[in-house]
């Protein structure tokens, strides 16, 4: 898709998610991609504040593959993560439509 067309995607999801007040359940459904950005700012904090590392390497996908995990069992385990995440903001969505 490239960084064009992603970034208008996720401009728009920002923008649906504004206009219907469900910025929560935005963050809720994407629960993925801030796990992910949330590893590379506390790894980076870390680093700078102590020295030490938190994770083997971040994003945190690098992680588990440096842990062992075959790139098949990331992927399949965070396709999971992603699957359990939209569950859970769908859910979380359903009250506020009364």
């Amino acid at each position: 898709m490239g960084d064009t067309g992603s970034l208008g995607l996720g401009g728009a999801l920002a923008g649906l998610a504004v206009l219907s007040k469900s910025e929560a359940v935005l963050l809720i459904i994407g629960g993925l991609f801030v796990l992910e950005a949330l590893s590379v700012i506390i790894q980076v904090i870390s680093f700078q504040t102590t020295g030490k590392r938190v994770f083997r390497m971040s994003p945190l996908h690098h992680h588990f593959e440096l842990g062992g995990w075959s790139e098949w069992k990331v992927v399949f385990v965070f396709w999971l993560l992603s699957l359990f995440f939209a569950a859970m903001g769908i859910i979380a969505f359903i009250p506020t439509l009364g």
